[in-house]
């Protein structure tokens, strides 16, 4: 092969050249960004739920008797269970503490939401989903407090 069409190869001009490059722009991108983003956007969701449901507790409680028909489960219990788990998770996703544990706390949540209440809302639940088994799988990333504790243990040698 000559130098011309090696070049050519592994880096081709024009067009095709150009949309090559820009492609791989957002492999740059820090994946802690993208930890971040999906801990704040998921976190948003669940407190913004837990709000409304504070906003106005005897309609919570009169929800969850007769509209969300939760099985095994009183809705006198199950709506301070579903807001208590929603404050925490998204209050623990948004600082990244026991990322992992409120993932799978709300994962939990999502599923009760999917199988009981709203089962033909599931793209929606599917979203909230991925997000919460990102930071499952992949931790919160250096943004978060689960970060800035491992680097102090590591540091005092625990």
């Amino acid at each position: 092969m000559t130098a011309i069409s090696e070049q050519s190869s592994s880096n081709p001009a024009g067009f095709v050249g150009l949309y090559k490059r820009i492609i791989k722009l957002p492999e740059y991108i820090p994946f802690s960004l993208v930890q971040l983003a999906a801990r704040v956007a998921v976190a948003h969701v669940f407190w913004q739920s837990a709000q409304s449901k504070l906003a106005s507790w005897p309609v919570t409680l009169q929800l969850f008797a007769n509209e969300y028909n939760l099985p095994f489960i009183d809705p006198s219990i199950a709506a301070p269970l579903a807001t208590t788990a929603e404050i925490t998770g998204s209050v623990l996703l948004f600082f990244g503490l026991l990322s992992r544990l409120a993932a799978l706390m709300l994962l939990g949540v999502v599923s009760v939401i999917q199988i009981f209440v709203y089962p033909e809302n599931w793209a929606e639940h599917l979203l909230w989903a991925s997000l919460l088994l990102l930071v499952l799988t992949r931790g919160a990333g250096i943004f978060s407090l689960d970060y800035v504790a491992d680097r102090t243990r590591s540091a005092s040698g625990k």
